[in-house]
């Protein structure tokens, strides 16, 4: 009886410490565990997998439910519809294989008291050898230079107030209003520096946000950076102060984030009244900023983020040959005309929303798609997602990494959707301290 109860008690433990890492919902009555006969959920093309399925409600195996499924590629309609019965509370579903690389989703859906509950998996068929459906444009390095050379010639000018919010016995933090352009446009963002660094000190690290009109996520997140010796900047992109009221970053994104009149839609006809023009050119003028720094040692320029940061991430790299380090999380911005090869394309996905997807379009995004990015960038690039990511498709993920002719590394984390726990992100900074130069 002891043992049984010992036993129950670290189930229930394991399974609490998996309720906070998001992958099931909080406080839930009922665990999926999904398990593909490959243990790292990968395939060579043409080669079955099968999924093993384990249903339970309170910690007991549920019997004799129907699972009814879906099988598609990766953000694509169902091509396959099927079911099983639960035995023992478990069930097996056939796969398939792929004829070309890319990825499966085998989508679940159960009912249990008249409520329904769902759960997905993926797994990839060759991913390795997935490429961009996206072309680089003829003039693509030139666009970008005449921007950048234009964009120089704006003086660095910026305000600076100290952020006591944000500060610690061991972080200092200010709020900066970095000016873009003549016309007044500016980033916010915070600064964090380790308490009383000395000249040349530190090396500085620039941290892009994810998509969205709000203020600047949680930046304590990330104090470490400062705590262990870093100047890190995180900012914000659309020129709103970070201190507004909820309700206004609210209102605000009502009116400026929906999904078909969204920012990331805004001026797509033409490559140089694209919104993202300012934003990329904004984060090669963080980077001005940073290396401005009298604490600055001169020698480290890192840029980390994840999503629509991990985008800005990498390309900033592929901008600025001052970067020295690149980690960029499941990537956004990526392969966003894959749709047209029949596949899943990079967030924003387009070619959901009506009119996207016209040959003008089309070729504005190629100016501004992370995969024409990559292969600029020379700094080492150390890249994480998930294969359970619906936001940020490992379809993208992989083509983005396949990409890249950088020294690279991946940490793939395939229960993943779109997220990553506190640990991963700490060990982005492990990574981060061996590439640094002293």
């Amino acid at each position: 009886m002891k043992r049984f109860l010992f036993l129950t008690l670290c189930f229930w433990g394991c399974l609490v410490s998996v309720v906070k890492a998001e992958n099931y919902p909080y406080h839930s009555d009922v665990l999926w565990v999904t398990v593909p006969d490959h243990a790292d959920w990968l395939y060579e093309v043409g080669e079955n997998a099968t999924v093993n399925i384990q249903f339970y409600q309170y910690g007991i195996p549920q019997d004799g439910l129907t699972i009814n499924y879906e099988l598609a590629d990766d953000l694509m309609p169902a091509d396959t519809q099927g079911t099983v019965r639960l035995k023992n509370g478990k069930a097996t579903i056939p796969f398939g294989t792929m004829k070309k690389p890319g990825f499966r989703d085998c989508r679940l859906r159960i009912n249990l008291d008249g409520t329904e509950y769902r759960h997905h998996i993926k797994v990839g068929f060759s991913p390795e050898k997935l490429k961009p459906h996206t072309q680089k444009p003829a003039d693509f390095e030139a666009f970008w230079k005449k921007n950048l050379e234009e964009a120089s010639r704006f003086p660095l000018q910026y305000a600076k107030e100290r952020y006591e919010k944000l500060c610690t016995d061991k972080v200092d933090c200010y709020l900066i209003k970095l000016q873009l352009n003549p016309q007044g446009q500016a980033v916010y963002g915070y600064l964090f520096y380790p308490k009383n660094a000395l000249p040349g000190s530190c090396p500085v690290v620039f941290s892009p946000p994810g998509a969205g009109v709000k203020t600047i996520v949680k930046p304590q997140r990330h104090l470490y950076y400062a705590e262990e010796g870093c100047i890190r900047l995180e900012i914000e992109i659309h020129g709103l102060h970070p201190d507004l009221p909820a309700s206004c970053f609210k209102d605000i994104a009502k009116a400026f984030d929906g999904k078909n009149n969204g920012y990331l839609c805004i001026g797509l006809d033409n490559r140089d009244h694209y919104y993202m023009k300012r934003v990329y050119l904004a984060c090669v003028r963080c980077i001005d900023l940073l290396t401005s720094l009298p604490e600055w040692n001169g020698k480290n320029v890192i840029v980390q983020g994840g999503s629509q940061g991990g985008a800005l991430a990498l390309v900033t790299a592929g901008l600025d040959s001052r970067v020295t380090a690149c980690v960029a999380n499941y990537p956004a911005l990526s392969d966003m005309a894959g749709s047209q090869a029949g596949r899943a394309d990079g967030y924003p996905h387009f070619s959901r929303m009506p009119g996207m997807t016209i040959s003008e379009k089309l070729e504005t995004m190629a100016y501004y798609d992370v995969v024409n990015f990559a292969p600029l960038i020379k700094a080492p690039t150390y890249m994480t997602w998930g294969y359970n990511d619906d936001t940020c498709p490992p379809t993208t993920s992989y083509i983005v990494y396949n990409t890249l002719t950088c020294p690279k590394e991946a940490l793939l984390t395939p229960v993943n959707e779109h997220w990553s726990s506190d640990r991963t992100e700490y060990k982005l900074w492990l990574w981060i301290k061996k590439q640094l130069r002293k």
